[in-house]
């Protein structure tokens, strides 16, 4: 395989920053109070979003309905650290005709009813269709809860049926603890949160392969060096698009396919593997970057094993790009100085 072609995406997500409020300890792209505060630009921003607006679906209930893996969201980071700059985005999709327009959000701005419900207007009016609240318990180890029910209940109002609660057997169950403030980790695991771990879709991948080492059954490399990528690489749906133009797919944080600033060309000339070696590893096996990493870089293999194949080749690309810049595939860089 010397040459591999994007599909058009159907979803997208487009990361206004990986500039964050908190930490969280699953947070695939790493986002972090601690990134570079750079914000993707007005003009950026139009460009991607005028590509992508021939072809981006709506929900199978209508444009103006929203769904997880559906339509245009905006999210991080934390895209309300930068409102004027949400609002704007926002703006634009409504012109350019792109269908099922939603905002993510941890709530943190959420202080007080009237301020909640004057920014959320805004958005509405603005042209968004709806809302994804995020609610988990790595999340409330930094965000006060009543910020997140205070934002839920106004944005019900507001938004009606478009109001996504992700996930919501944690906000009831919270709800049920008369919890208002935060609440660390471990201290949810000591009540007994073990058991709800299954319904919280634990992706091990991103910062998870590091901060939540603990909660996974390990295997050695072995396990994994058959597995391939190409399904999630070159997948069509709920791909991403951050702040610096990298076009990333299957939730892979750190991986770019290309610039997305050149969506159209970068779908119709497809992408020269021979440039990027560590995607053209991948889309062959996990056993082909291995033989990379270990060979050209000295990799070793992590002593007490793997959680998942995407831990696995983490690991090799995190330790990779501590050695050198030459992958532009690799990107952003920065990413990978936040797993930890």
């Amino acid at each position: 395989m010397k040459r591999i072609f994007p599909p058009k995406p159907v979803s997208a997500g487009i990361i206004l920053s990986y500039r964050c409020t908190g930490e969280c300890r699953h947070c695939m792209y790493a986002c972090s109070p601690r990134w570079s505060d750079d914000w993707i630009s007005e003009n950026d921003l139009y460009r991607i979003l005028s590509q992508l607006s021939d072809k981006i679906l709506p929900t199978p209930f209508g444009r103006d309905r929203v769904g997880i893996n559906y339509g245009l969201h905006f999210t991080g980071g934390e895209p309300f650290l930068n409102f004027d700059l949400l609002l704007r985005g926002v703006e634009m999709a409504k012109n350019l005709g792109i269908p099922s327009i939603f905002v993510e959000t941890n709530s943190f701005w959420c202080i007080d009813d009237e301020s909640t419900r004057r920014r959320l207007e805004v958005l509405r009016d603005a042209g968004l269709n709806g809302i994804l609240v995020s609610v988990n318990p790595f999340l409330i180890e930094h965000i006060p809860f009543e910020r997140i029910m205070r934002d839920v209940e106004i944005s019900e109002q507001i938004f009606g049926e478009n109001l996504i609660v992700y996930q919501e057997l944690f906000y009831h169950l919270f709800k049920r603890m008369n919890l208002t403030d935060r609440l660390s980790f471990e201290e949810y695991l000591k009540m007994g949160g073990a058991k709800w771990l299954g319904f919280a879709e634990l992706i091990p991948m991103g910062r998870a392969c590091y901060r939540l080492r603990n909660l996974f059954h390990k295997y050695p490399a072995q396990v994994f060096l058959k597995e391939r990528c190409k399904s999630s690489l070159l997948r069509d749906w709920h791909i991403h698009i951050d702040n610096y133009g990298n076009y990333m797919t299957g939730y892979c944080g750190g991986i770019s396919l290309g610039d997305a600033r050149n969506l159209n060309q970068l779908i119709e000339d497809g992408i020269d593997l021979d440039d990027r070696p560590i995607l053209k590893a991948l889309m062959k096996n996990l056993g082909e970057l291995y033989d990379f990493a270990v060979k050209e870089f000295g990799y070793r293999e992590r002593p007490d094993g793997y959680i998942s194949k995407c831990d696995l080749c983490l690991d090799m690309r995190k330790y990779i790009v501590e050695q050198t810049d030459e992958f532009k595939e690799l990107s952003p860089r920065e990413f990978y100085k936040h797993l930890l």
